[in-house]
């Protein structure tokens, strides 16, 4: 191993080789599985994506789950396909993308079993005992039994798959049992396999199938590949479900079976909860004590992000390599920042799970701090490097929120004169303020990494207690002139419920959560908060209430608290802290009026009304865009030549509010185009692949 002189010996543990089997791994660093919304659909822009990670250090870069046989599919998610042998190319060209940077690359193979509905395919389901899909959306679809025929079929299924994946050309094929979603979980848990021949009943039985897969996989590989086994070591359902010193002791009768175990959590939602919930390093407890286990090297997540943390991982025995999904979103180029010693140009991981939300709704995956996710090969996009700037006009970029922030940084370092203006006293903008709200301390980290870049570019001067009208913005003379000046939230109840202003009394106590984020409080009483936004505010304004004391109801439309945080895999959460709480949870509840002394609501169904009285009513609905300077702006765009001004854009939520990923997303995406191609909205602005018809007609 050669070191990097610039590299902090206490780091060299991480940089250490790991053999896996009859690979090498080039140091601890390890991209495990994880989904990404692109799959079979976007095959090449997937490639770019996993290639960039391993351009950016990491030794191991893994597929998400790749389905192997027709009669498992999990439709509506888009995930790869290793049905046949027309597969292949599409594999391929993500392993080769991959070994062009020296990395390994495995592929996860799975058949989901009881949890894919084959909404596709129109197959019937299989699992160990017959009962409805454990699918994410309910389907009306029951799975039937499997025979010893189907269990024959299965292991000949997986050991075709595995030979096709060591066609593809790649390095490691897992035999995937893990987060509650394949079949071979499904063995292993009482809460799926009530059988009760030699596949069920006790443990050894049920370790049975798993067992037959690994060495089924290893004959079909040979030395060509190593063999990870990825499995739950924990279902968090006590004794209903797999548990730890339960698996511990499959893992016991397994040792030294595969070439590597990657240990994870099930289902899902517990392996990848949002910093909100979980620490870095949440895992640490259930990984302890598997090396004990076996003599095979041993891969555990934890969101990692601190290189210190790693370097505990692995001096304490927890784990051989560090596995990493969402930090690996975040900055695929970790791997070499520490290797480097720029600390400082990491992109931490916040832990909020928009990447997760690709998946879920079935769409290229996106990250809060990385705007250059999945957008590598679409729109050319790196997340290290940008193309030097093509003119020597500067740029102004008024407000210093995610877009602002983002679009000056970018401009930076393509090299243009930059002045950012802030009206406040800090950077940050709606960062700063929600950073602070319970369990987001780490969403500060948009900021943090933004303003470091910031400091290290001597053409960006921001400017402070700089609120701009139009008068000074037209006097500076700047010939681009970036409006990123965010938004607020509406205090008049607009939202997906109301178009129109609500009736709302004189003298009735009304607050948003701008108002509350402010410190402007209710004092104690029944405070009511409407969530007609669906997203993580209006369950933390309910959490920020009931903590200072109020009586506390949370009303919505929907059919739960922050619903579109399914997405992001945190409902059940949110939920259940607010009803810890003491957090009163109305459901399908309309809020039709507020009065001075409460509110009206009504059912979403039948329309019959109550009158409820409260104290406070706080609306999370919608938020106004603050683009009051952009429209006095564009109505003088007459005067503009005379000023030296060539454009004004407004970016961000100053021009439609959305999350805080789609105001960095805007800000690189001003970075990114400038001075490049006109873009008239005519044509589609990023590459594509399209499927080829069939000669059938």
């Amino acid at each position: 191993m050669t070191r990097d002189t610039r590299r902090d010996p206490r780091y060299d543990v991480l940089f250490e080789p790991v053999a896996i089997g009859p690979v090498t791994a080039k140091n601890r660093f390890y991209q495990v599985p994880h989904c990404n919304g692109m799959g079979y659909r976007d095959p090449t822009a997937l490639a770019h994506m996993r290639g960039v990670k391993a351009e950016g250090g990491w030794a191991v870069v893994c597929t998400e789950q790749v389905e192997f046989h027709h009669t498992s599919d999990i439709t509506p998610f888009i995930e790869l396909r290793l049905w046949d042998d027309r597969d292949v190319p599409m594999l391929a060209r993500m392993a080769d993308r991959v070994h062009e940077f020296g990395a390994l690359a495995g592929i996860e193979l799975a058949y989901n079993g009881v949890n894919g509905p084959n909404l596709h395919t129109r197959e019937v389901p299989m699992a160990p005992t017959g009962m409805p899909v454990a699918s994410f959306t309910y389907d009306p679809v029951q799975a039937r039994t499997m025979d010893k025929q189907d269990i024959r079929n299965l292991r000949r299924w997986h050991r075709a798959a595995a030979l096709r994946a060591r066609k593809a050309g790649f390095d490691l094929v897992y035999v995937y049992a893990g987060h509650a979603l394949t079949f071979l979980h499904h063995f292993l848990s009482k809460r799926y396999n009530h059988r009760t021949d030699e596949y069920g009943g006790s443990l050894e039985n049920r370790v049975r199938l798993l067992r037959e897969v690994l060495i089924d996989t290893r004959e079909a590989v040979g030395d060509a590949c190593a063999v990870p086994c990825r499995l739950s070591i924990d279902e968090m359902l006590g004794p209903d479900g797999l548990e730890k010193a339960e698996v511990e002791d499959m893992i016991g009768l397994l040792a030294e079976l595969p070439d590597l175990w990657d240990v994870a959590l099930a289902p899902w939602e517990n392996d990848s909860q949002t910093s909100r919930f979980g620490p870095e390093g949440r895992q640490e407890p259930f990984i302890e004590g598997v090396k004990k286990l076996t003599t095979k090297p041993v891969v555990g997540v934890g969101r990692y992000t601190s290189p210190d943390r790693m370097v505990s991982v692995v001096n304490k025995g927890l784990a051989d390599l560090i596995g990493c999904a969402r930090p690996s979103i975040a900055d695929p180029f970790l791997p070499k920042k520490i290797e480097e010693g720029r600390f400082e140009d990491i992109r931490e991981c916040i832990g909020c799970n928009i990447c997760v939300s690709g998946d879920f709704t079935m769409s290229p995956i996106r990250c809060t701090q990385n705007p250059t996710m999945g957008e590598e090969w679409r729109k050319g996009w790196h997340p290290e490097r940008i193309r030097a700037k093509a003119s020597d006009k500067p740029v102004l970029v008024v407000g210093a929120g995610p877009a602002g922030l983002e679009a000056a940084q970018a401009l930076g370092k393509r090299g243009y004169e930059v002045t950012l203006a802030e009206k406040g006293t800090a950077l940050g903008g709606r960062v700063s303020r929600e950073c602070r709200l319970p369990g987001l301390s780490a969403w500060a980290r948009v900021r943090d990494y933004r303003e470091q870049q910031l400091h290290k570019l001597a053409n960006v001067q921001v400017y402070f207690d700089s609120g701009l009208d139009a008068d000074a913005v037209m006097e500076f003379g700047f010939p681009r002139i970036v409006v990123a000046t965010g938004a607020r939230w509406r205090k008049d109840g607009v939202g997906h419920q109301w178009t129109r202003p609500m009736p709302v009394a004189d003298g009735a106590r009304v607050l948003t959560p701008d108002d509350v984020m402010d410190g402007t409080l209710p004092d104690g009483g029944c405070v009511i908060v409407w969530d007609d936004d669906h997203y993580y505010m209006g369950g933390l304004m309910a959490e920020v209430l009931a903590e200072k004391g109020c009586e506390t109801h949370y009303l919505t439309p929907a059919c739960e608290a922050s619903t579109w945080t399914r997405n992001t895999m945190e409902q059940p959460f949110i939920q259940a802290r607010l009803l810890e709480m003491g957090v009163k949870i109305h459901a399908f509840a309309n809020l039709d009026a507020v009065s001075e002394g409460g509110i009206t609501a009504s059912c979403v169904f039948t329309g019959q009304t109550e009158e409820v009285e409260a104290d406070a009513v706080v609306l999370v609905t919608s938020r106004a865009p603050e683009d009051r300077l952009a429209r006095d702006l564009k109505a003088r765009a007459a005067d503009w030549p005379d000023a030296g001004i060539e454009s004004v854009v407004t970016i961000g939520d100053a021009l439609a509010p959305a999350t805080i990923a789609h105001a960095v997303y805007a800000g690189r995406r001003y970075a990114e185009e400038l001075d490049g191609p006109p873009v008239t909205g005519d044509e589609v602005p990023f590459k594509r692949e399209l499927v080829e018809l069939s000669a059938e007609g």
